[in-house]
């Protein structure tokens, strides 16, 4: 393993934290634009990957042309063709000494351009080749006209940086290239040792930036595209190796505090076991012997309660705080959306309250006397409170906080289930953490994306459990799925329709929503219709989900906004608009809303054909398997892990450079050096946190 005494100078760790305001060229607008994308140092550049890869290194003839392929071309202008009648459109057609012909076609152009393109006059272009009505054709490529004797050819692969609002890939590449200019001596910037490099095949930072940046005109072409050339390996292990050290100092900092020692509440727990109609599964028994053990001991639980839809999350959860509250501490339960916790709420009060204890409530809509009034139950050590983000405000203060409960952990993020825990931080006594999700993570992105948490699993149904029948069906069939919903209305079920959208936009999703919820009062007028979405207030979403869950509703047109925490056992039917357009996670998710009482339920996936091989994939495995971990695992290798945490990462700054699925074969070896560098070489452990993260190294500090 590496020493301190080869790691980065203070020179070379200089060089790459020099602000990019400092480099040439970038003045104070290019500064504000570059910081405008997180870019803020010249280390930043070093880690800016390009997108895509062009080879400008030949010239195609156009005779050898294939549609698919993209190619750098040289002709001769033979025909111009402009129209602005009904739509803008400029055909040139090129031909060169091989005899072929290629049309370049611009939808989007300004006469000044058209007038450019004469006969006779020489272009090179680059793009895709596509097949078109008038044979092969480029579509907006890249071109330059030529005077003169041809331009030479580029030597190295091109490299495609993603465009941002005043920085084009060709201006941001140019900078990249300054900035590599600045990267210290390898002997003070690798961090892995050499014979780890060696054995993984790895080269050293230096040569893989250089790489990735500039490759060869003979690198492997394939393997870059695909992400696994050992360059951007290199990179990635290095990522990877940051975010887990970055999780595992937040757990160092936790377990070097004190928590309080919880060893009560067994006469609450027995007396609240013997009102549920309901045995405990096994695996709930065995979460609760892990939380118990945790509870028992003076150092902070941080642990992570994964478990399928259904598997019976909350009532472990309420054990778990019957412990705490019996030893003498508070508990409080955050919970992403107003709709799930007042869920929480009215179900902790359902079992708790008998037993004599209060439970607080505390979301964004208390407000005045009664949020005030739940301020001071708080400080006057109430058992339990139940909230949203509100619970993480600044005025929100406890008598003595043992216990922070977060559910769905990944839509908080680690700053604010911190945040939480710091309600009961004193004198280096925090309280305990337990993390709730109801997506079923993998097993290899489980211990990378929370290496700060131990895991449960609940990977057990309760008894009872209706088993819900999958469909696909094709938009064609709309009205038969509609009149299915009559029918299972008529029996006195209660049935969902989701609707979707490609684009993540509150307002174009309540859009669609307003446009399905008025063709279906149509189509179903002997129906009470209900509509729900994002764009509304939570007032009126209240209101309309207790209607739903009261039964005063038969069918709720909603969003996705009731992908958890609507819990109606008379909901026996579900159609998911758009089905094709939702990841696995999500639409098993969303699935978990019906088959919660005794009734046999479905699942219609209504698709738009015609369908991708993934989404017919995506949508056959979801029909065919009921298992949440198995279909997150597929999730995970269809989408990645960032789409089955979400954009957030898990409260981390998104990698940009690796990917869980791909590298997990890195991954022993990341958590091996990671060991070694906190116990052995921490100067070189904060080196690297800094490198990758920078500003964004603030979680690791909280």
């Amino acid at each position: 393993m590496p020493s301190s005494s080869s790691i980065e100078s203070p020179a070379a760790a200089d060089a790459g934290a020099q602000p990019l305001a400092g480099l040439a060229g970038v003045g104070p607008a290019l500064a504000a634009a570059l910081q405008r994308r997180g870019l803020h140092r010249v280390q930043d550049l070093w880690f800016t990957l390009p997108l895509r890869y062009e080879d400008l290194t030949t010239l195609t003839p156009l005779a050898a042309l294939v549609a698919g392929h993209r190619a750098q071309v040289e002709g001769v202008v033979s025909q111009v063709e402009t129209g602005f009648r009904f739509r803008p459109l400029l055909r040139v057609a090129l031909e060169d000494a091989t005899g072929g012909m290629l049309v370049l076609r611009f939808i989007h152009f300004r006469r000044t351009q058209a007038a450019q393109f004469a006969p006779g006059v020489r272009v090179r272009a680059y793009g895709e080749v596509r097949a078109g009505a008038q044979g092969l054709e480029m579509v907006h490529p890249r071109y330059r006209i030529l005077a003169g004797e041809s331009p030479p050819l580029a030597q190295q692969l091109t490299p495609v940086y993603l465009q941002a609002e005043g920085i084009g890939s060709t201006r941001l590449g140019m900078l990249i290239l300054r900035a590599l200019a600045l990267l210290p001596d390898e002997r003070h910037l690798d961090v892995l040792p050499p014979a780890m490099r060696q054995r993984l095949g790895l080269p050293d930072l230096h040569t893989a930036l250089y790489t990735v940046h500039r490759p060869s005109v003979d690198a492997d072409r394939a393997a870059l595209d695909a992400g696994v050339h050992p360059a951007q390996r290199r990179l990635a292990f290095e990522e990877l190796l940051a975010q887990h050290l970055a999780l595992r100092q937040l757990r160092q900092r936790a377990r070097a505090c004190t928590a309080p020692v919880c060893t009560g509440g067994a006469a609450l727990q027995r007396q609240l076991l013997a009102r549920l109609p309901y045995a405990l599964t096994g695996a709930q028994r065995r979460v609760l012997q892990e939380i118990a053990a945790d509870l028992a001991m003076p150092r902070p639980m941080l642990r992570l309660v994964q478990g399928d839809v259904g598997s019976g999350k909350t009532v472990v959860a309420a054990l778990a705080a019957l412990a705490v509250v019996g030893s003498g501490w508070q508990v409080a339960l955050a919970a992403p959306t107003e709709l799930l916790a007042e869920q929480h709420a009215r179900t902790l009060r359902g079992w708790l309250e008998p037993l004599g204890l209060e439970v607080v409530w505390l979301a964004g809509k208390v407000q005045g006397r009664a949020r005030a009034q739940s301020l001071q139950r708080l400080q006057d050590g109430a058992a339990l409170c139940v909230g949203t983000h509100a619970l993480m405000q600044e005025a929100v203060q406890f008598r003595n906080l043992g216990l922070a409960i977060v559910d769905e952990q990944h839509r908080f993020g680690v700053h604010q289930r911190l945040s939480l825990a710091d309600k009961g931080a004193a004198a280096r006594r925090v309280p305990h953490q337990l993390v709730l999700t109801a997506t079923p993570i993998p097993r290899t992105l489980a211990m990378t994306a929370y290496a700060d948490l131990d895991v449960s699993v609940l990977d057990e149904l309760p008894p009872g459990r209706t088993p819900v029948q999958t469909v696909a069906v094709s938009s064609a069939r709309r009205d038969e799925v509609i009149d299915r919903i009559r029918a299972a209305c008529a029996e006195g079920r209660q049935a969902y329709w989701v609707c979707t959208l490609v684009e993540e936009s509150a307002e174009l999703d309540a859009q669609a929503a307003e446009a399905a919820y008025a063709r279906l009062r149509d189509q179903l007028p002997g129906l009470s219709v209900g509509l729900v979405h994002g764009r509304m207030n939570a007032a009126g979403k209240q209101a309309v989900m207790h209607a739903f869950a009261g039964g005063r509703l038969a069918l709720l047109v909603a969003t996705t906004v009731i992908e958890v925490g609507v819990d109606v056992p008379n909901a026996s039917l579900m159609v998911i608009e758009n089905a094709e357009r939702l990841g696995l996670a999500q639409l098993h998710q969303l699935r978990g809303r019906v088959g919660r009482g005794a009734h046999a339920s479905s699942c219609v996936l209504l698709y738009q054909p015609p369908l991708s091989a993934t989404a017919r994939a995506r949508l056959e495995l979801l029909r065919s398997s009921t298992d949440g971990f198995h279909i997150a695992e597929m999730d995970l290798r269809l989408r990645g892990a960032g789409e089955l945490l979400g954009t957030r990462q898990a409260g981390l700054p998104a990698l940009r450079v690796a990917d869980l699925v791909r590298d997990a074969d890195l991954l022993p070896a990341v958590r091996a050096l990671a060991d070694h560098l906190l116990a052995d070489d921490p100067l070189r452990a904060e080196l690297l946190l800094a490198r990758w993260f920078g500003a964004a190294r603030r979680y690791a500090q909280a």
